[in-house]
């Protein structure tokens, strides 16, 4: 390789990645995608661009072990502990119920028992980067699917340790000896508990000396040596790089120092997982796809849905809807990119064939590719069992409530609990539909009047008794499930108040074209919370701060979204802000109205202000005459606009020694 050529192709690599990577995002696709397509054009089998990918190899190896170091950061097992057992049993059951099937399929293929194992461990892992940045983009990551979805990646993060250790133990080109494989497994496993013992004794040790010291840059310096280093020891070990990167990743995930690592490390992650996706691309022999088309187009299909029929099986038994459990299952139903580290373990030491490879590469990437599109189709193939005979009534409790003029919460979360336990204290009936079976459980045995329901299906939003509701609350994290329940909920009925939570102010218009009352965002709620208190300790009058937050939530915060106000919306805070209103003020000693009279203040004739009553030892003067004189702790009750309230204060002396209360 001549000199500079490595540099020259990172140029072309990046060259060709930004304008791609740019148009899909605007296209609100995923960047892995576009860095799959970049890899695809300037690979080998595209533009030729880089025909050479040896130094590309080198760096997607780096890259491969910091996206390991990374997973092992974001898996911890606390995180494990707080996704509850539904979850756990979920991912669980689709990790072992995918490697069995696609076992099972290769067996019958013809294909040997350790490659048949390795099939089974490419087919169960998903692809992390591409469905969360989906989900997180829909704003889905918060949805009953979108937390399952999560909760399942991260059990398939952790089962790719007990894979590699067995990917790299198999043996290849000769009958499976399940003997011989525990006994290597074992090894393996004694050469991880090694790692792991040394890691865990060397690693807090050097960091408590490193962060001592407050030094950002060694600090940094400190965790890319333990990354590499860990990952070379367990090379050295015979075990493999990115397994080392895993371990090392899982060992600093529990530590106090994990969010600063974290932090840190992300820049170089995404640098080189750049490359990584990219090289994965270039893999991609675009001739032996357009020789094998229609038969990998099938196997890309029949993959797809298996996975899915595995996935969606996996989830029904423990939640009881079938909208979710389709949404789920076509999200995880592509294959991951850990499963090329698994492929790539395998193709040295010949358990997997060239041609066997080649395939997988095509599949994989046909599968990533598809991934957004199928997100997209699985939000709206969800409602199509909507229809389907016995399919509301299974997702409902079996009898109606006989509920009148009460309120219905959906959703048991932080916000529904809240406005559950004021209805309660408030002695006000009310009905919860909750999906979570975990809080559906908790509430239950807190004696909540709660039943599990999918609130987007008329027949459950009718037995809750919405026809007759008084009041009806959303306050669920599912933009797409949100709009739906409003929908049908303003068809059942016309008169209730409609009050929905969200996240997004996307969703406003929307919704109350869809017959939303009220549209809460939260962002905007925060926004008022903050310029209301800010105002108050400006000393702006209550009533005036009250005012403006009233006129602005009946704009739809429109000042706050940046839209041009009508001319009556500014007459109106023209007007607000020159209110007459009434402000309390407690003389000190220090003021100079101590020891005058009203007379000699003189405060109408030079403000506009006029002192309507005067407290002194919690008697109130009203009309106190021009004679009276001032003390010091008298509370002086004084009425007139903003601007003179502002003018009065500060002839009266306001200050650091002063307490203003404002009525």
């Amino acid at each position: 390789m001549t000199e500079g050529s490595m540099l020259r192709d990172l140029v072309v690599l990046f060259a060709a990645a930004l304008p791609i990577v740019f148009i899909f995002q605007r296209l609100n696709v995923p960047a892995v995608v576009g860095f799959l397509i970049a890899g695809i054009i300037i690979g080998p089998d595209g533009t030729g661009f880089i025909s050479q990918t040896a130094d590309v190899e080198n760096l997607a190896e780096l890259g491969l072990v910091l996206l390991l170091f990374v997973v092992g950061l974001e898996v911890s097992l606390s995180q494990l502990a707080r996704l509850g057992r539904v979850i756990v049993w979920s991912g669980s059951l689709q990790v072992i119920a995918t490697t069995l099937l696609g076992f099972g399929l290769a067996r019958a293929a013809g294909v040997s028992e350790p490659t048949a194992v390795l099939m089974g461990f490419l087919a169960a892992q998903s692809s992390t980067a591409i469905v969360l940045k989906t989900l997180s983009d829909r704003g889905e990551i918060s949805a009953p699917h979108g937390r399952l979805v999560v909760g399942i990646l991260l059990i398939q993060d952790l089962a790719l340790v007990p894979m590699m250790l067995l990917t790299r133990l198999l043996p290849a080109g000769r009958p499976m000896s399940w003997l011989a494989v525990a006994t290597t497994l074992l090894q393996g496993a004694v050469a991880v508990v090694f790692v792991l013992i040394a890691a865990r004794l060397l690693m807090p040790a050097i960091l408590r000396q490193i962060v001592s010291l407050r030094s950002r840059e060694l600090f940094t310096g400190a965790i890319v040596l333990f990354c590499l280093g860990t990952a070379w020891l367990a090379a050295y070990l015979g075990l493999s790089v990115a397994l080392g990167a895993l371990i090392a990743g899982l060992v600093m995930s529990e530590s106090e120092y994990s969010h600063q690592v974290t932090a840190d490390i992300l820049p170089f992650r995404d640098a080189f997982n750049s490359v990584f996706f990219i090289s994965v691309g270039m893999l991609l022999r675009l001739e032996f796809v357009r020789d094998h088309w229609l038969e990998l187009l099938a196997m890309t299909a029949g993959l797809v849905l298996c996975k899915a029929l595995v996935a969606f099986i996996s989830v029904v038994p423990f939640y009881r809807s079938v909208r979710v459990a389709i949404t789920t299952a076509l999200s995880l139903a592509q294959i991951g990119e850990l499963s090329f580290v698994l492929a790539g373990f395998a193709l040295p030491v010949g358990l997997i064939a060239a041609a066997q490879y080649e395939t997988f590469v095509a599949v994989a990437v046909l599968t990533m590719l598809a991934t957004p599109f199928l997100i997209y189709l699985a939000s709206r193939l969800g409602y199509a069992p909507q229809a389907w005979p016995g399919v509301a009534a299974r997702e409902a409790d079996s009898e109606a409530h006989p509920l009148r003029n009460h309120v219905i919460v959906i959703g048991y979360g932080l916000n529904g609990e809240n406005l559950a336990h004021v209805l309660q204290q408030t002695g006000l009936p009310y009905l919860i539909l909750e999906m979570n079976p975990e809080r559906l459980a908790a509430a239950q045995r807190n004696g909540e009047p709660i039943s599990y329901g999918d609130a987007t299906r008329a027949e459950v939003l009718r037995q809750a008794g919405a026809a007759a509701a008084h009041v009806i609350v959303v306050a669920i994290s599912d933009p797409i499930a949100t709009r739906r329940i409003v929908a049908v909920a303003r068809q059942m009925n016309a008169q209730a108040p409609i009050i929905v939570r969200t996240r997004y102010v996307a969703e406003m218009d929307e919704l109350r074209r869809l017959g939303a009352t009220e549209v809460i965002p939260e962002e905007f709620e925060t926004s008022v919370e903050i310029f209301a208190r800010v105002l108050r300790r400006l000393r702006v009058p209550r009533n005036v701060i009250a005012l403006q937050v009233e006129l602005i939530r009946k704009q739809g915060y429109s000042m706050l979204r940046g839209l041009a106000l009508p001319r009556q919306t500014l007459d109106q805070l023209d007007q607000i802000l020159a209110a007459t209103t009434t402000e309390s003020f407690m003389v000190p000693r220090s003021s100079p109205a101590a020891g005058r009279s009203i007379r000699e203040l003189q405060l109408r004739k030079l403000t506009g202000v006029t002192i309507i009553a005067v407290v002194r030892s919690a008697k109130p003067t009203t009309n106190p005459p021009p004679d009276l004189v001032i003390e010091a702790g008298d509370i002086l009750v004084m009425v007139g606009n903003h601007v003179q309230l502002d003018q009065a204060q500060s002839r009266l002396g306001v200050g650091l020694e002063t307490d203003l209360v404002l009525s």
